[in-house]
């Protein structure tokens, strides 16, 4: 018998001030099996650090040719794709000929990656975005995931305050380099 998703819920303060985006938003997130707790919290913050209007988490495993993350118009023309981890050049390749905007955010270490990035073909590289989140921060975060989180995400001028009830984690969010 396969295991099944596991379901977290998050209610989260958004105060963004670098892009005056304030939110409360209540997220149930799937996590499947195969994926680690670092991946599905950089896929929660990397969400509240591209709110938007239009903004949704794809349905995973069983679309693997879409984004982890996707904001659309209301046309549902796709606007930006966000990718979760090391995407695949050939994927970022795709990905920079479906949307105007690419961003990736990486829980692990990207030199290795940012290397044969350089080395591929990727339509529009020197426009992808990379951001890098600090594994020690985010591993304090993954100590305290529980199935139901509430949380305030604090962003300005690029440094993240995420508190837990009286305990503010802080980091900054790191521009890694592109692949153009």
């Amino acid at each position: 018998m396969a295991l099944g998703a596991t379901i977290y819920t998050f209610d989260i303060e958004l105060a963004d001030s670098d892009r005056a985006v304030y939110q409360t938003l209540s997220l149930r997130v799937a996590q499947h099996p195969s994926e680690t707790a670092d991946y599905l919290l950089t896929r929660v913050v990397a969400y509240c650090l591209e709110y938007a209007e239009g903004i949704a988490f794809s349905k995973g495993l069983s679309d693997p040719g879409d984004p982890a993350i996707a904001v659309r118009d209301l046309t549902g023309a796709l606007q930006t794709w966000i990718d979760i981890g090391l995407p695949e050049p050939e994927r970022l390749h795709r990905a920079s000929k479906a949307a105007p905007r690419v961003a990736v955010y990486t829980h692990r270490d990207p030199a290795q990656w940012a290397v044969k990035l350089a080395a591929a073909k990727i339509y529009r590289a020197e426009k992808l975005e990379v951001f890098v989140f600090d594994r020690a921060w985010l591993s304090q975060l993954v100590a305290r995931l529980e199935r139901r989180m509430r949380f305030s995400l604090t962003r300005s001028g690029g440094d993240i305050d995420l508190t837990i009830g009286d305990t503010t984690l802080q980091t900054v969010l790191v521009r890694g380099a592109s692949a153009g």
